[in-house]
């Protein structure tokens, strides 16, 4: 496309997500994803906090929304990060039983019938959609896809 600057070096930064109850996010994606608290604003109309892994800016969460999140709604579809086996799928799904969240299919489940790929497909504090996967290993699991027609983490 003539006039179209393409960056060598693009790829996502961080990722900045609206919530209800800061101190209660931070608790779930701290836990959740072994994030640190990097950065954080205190004036009671302007809270946030910047979490890093590894020094790195991961997630900003800003205390400015009120309700649930609205999958019908434009904006985001589903937050996804990547972990390099299943194994590690695994072990977050246990943390997220163990924080109580919502699940959209039971266990660790592939991106489409038959792919090597997939994860686990769930709910934070606020209804926001979130998915842990790995690039390989699950179909020695020998699961179906929840919907044999369709990407798995396109519908939930």
């Amino acid at each position: 496309m003539p006039g179209t600057l393409a960056p060598p070096s693009l790829r996502t930064g961080h990722v900045g997500l609206n919530v209800t109850d800061l101190d209660r996010s931070v608790a779930f994606y701290r836990r959740l994803l072994g994030l640190e608290v990097a950065g954080e604003g205190t004036e009671p109309d302007r809270r946030f906090a910047l979490l890093a892994k590894d020094g790195a800016l991961v997630l900003t969460l800003w205390q400015q929304s009120s309700g649930r999140f609205g999958p019908g709604a434009p904006g985001l579809h589903h937050l996804s990060f990547q972990v390099d086996s299943v194994a590690e799928v695994r072990a977050v799904e246990e943390v997220l039983k163990d924080l109580g969240a919502g699940f959209a299919h039971e266990g660790v489940v592939p991106h489409g019938e038959g792919a090597d790929s997939g994860g686990v497909f769930f709910t934070d504090p606020d209804g926001i959609r979130l998915e842990v996967f790995t690039a390989a290993g699950v179909a020695a699991e020998g699961g179906h896809a929840p919907d044999a027609t369709a990407p798995t983490c396109g519908f939930f």
